[in-house]
C-alpha cells in the first residue's frame, strides 16, 4: 500500500513532467516504438491471415494454412528477453532489437484471429456471393472480412496490448519509453519511480482496451457482436 501511495506522490513531483526524462517525453517514445511495431505486425499478419482463411479449398491451401498457424502459435512460446538479446547481438541498430521481439510476440493473435474469423464464415454466404457474380477479392472484402471483423478486432486488440506492455524492454538496450522509469528505478532503488512506470503502462493498456471496445461498437454490425 505504501508503494502505491509513494507512486502517486511521485506523479505530483514537478520534475516528472519536464525534460527528456519526464513522463510526456517517455510516453511519446513508448507510443512511437509500440506504434511502429503494431503497424509492421498488421501489415504482415492481417493480409496473410485473411488470405489463408479465404483460400480454403484444396490440400495445398489446407497445408499452408495449418503450417502458418502452427508456426504462429509456436512463436508465442519464444522468450521475449531472449529474442531481444539475440537481436542486439546480430544487429548494430538500437531500434531493431526492440521491434523484433515485439513483432514476433504480436503476430500470432492477429494472424490466427484473422484466419479463424474468415474460416468460420458460413459457406452459404460465400456461395451466395459467388452466385451473384462476385470475384474472390470481392467475396473476401465485402462478405468474409465484415463477418470476421469481431475476431479480427479481438486479435488486433490483443496484439496492441501485448506490444504496449512488452515495449518496456526497450529500456534494457538503452532506448527510452516508460520502461526507463522501471529499469532505472530498480537500479537506483527508487521504487516510487518503478511503481509509477508500471502504473503508466497499465493505464495505457486499459486505454487501448477502451479504444478497441469503442471501435468494435462503431465498426461491427450489431448482429455480429458477441461477448469477447
Amino acid at each position: 500500500m505504501n508503494a502505491i501511495l509513494n507512486a502517486i506522490k511521485w506523479f505530483f513531483h514537478g520534475q516528472q513532467w519536464h525534460g527528456a526524462d519526464g513522463i510526456p517525453h517517455r510516453l511519446a517514445e513508448h507510443l512511437w516504438y509500440s506504434g511502429v511495431a503494431f503497424a509492421i505486425t498488421v501489415a504482415i499478419a492481417l493480409p496473410l491471415g485473411l488470405l489463408l482463411g479465404h483460400v480454403r479449398r484444396g490440400r495445398t491451401a489446407s497445408f499452408f494454412g495449418f503450417s502458418v498457424i502452427a508456426s504462429a502459435n509456436g512463436a508465442r512460446a519464444l522468450p521475449t528477453l531472449g529474442l531481444l538479446i539475440l537481436a542486439v547481438l546480430v544487429t548494430s541498430s538500437s531500434l531493431v532489437p526492440t521491434l523484433v521481439p515485439l513483432i514476433v510476440l504480436a503476430i500470432p493473435p492477429v494472424l490466427v484471429n484473422a484466419y479463424t474469423g474468415v474460416q468460420q464464415v458460413e459457406p452459404q454466404l460465400r456461395d451466395a456471393a459467388e452466385g451473384m457474380g462476385m470475384t474472390g477479392t470481392q467475396v473476401l472484402w465485402r462478405v468474409e472480412a465484415p463477418v470476421a471483423l469481431p475476431l479480427v478486432l479481438l486479435g488486433l486488440r490483443t496484439a496492441a496490448i501485448q506490444i504496449v506492455s512488452t515495449a518496456t524492454i526497450a529500456a534494457y538496450v538503452g532506448l527510452g519509453g516508460l520502461g526507463r522509469f522501471i529499469v532505472d528505478g530498480l537500479k537506483r532503488q527508487e521504487y516510487p519511480s518503478t511503481a509509477g512506470g508500471a502504473i503508466l503502462v497499465i493505464l495505457l493498456a486499459f486505454l487501448i482496451q477502451f479504444v478497441f471496445a469503442l471501435l468494435r461498437r462503431l465498426a461491427v454490425s450489431p448482429g455480429l457482436r458477441r461477448p469477447s
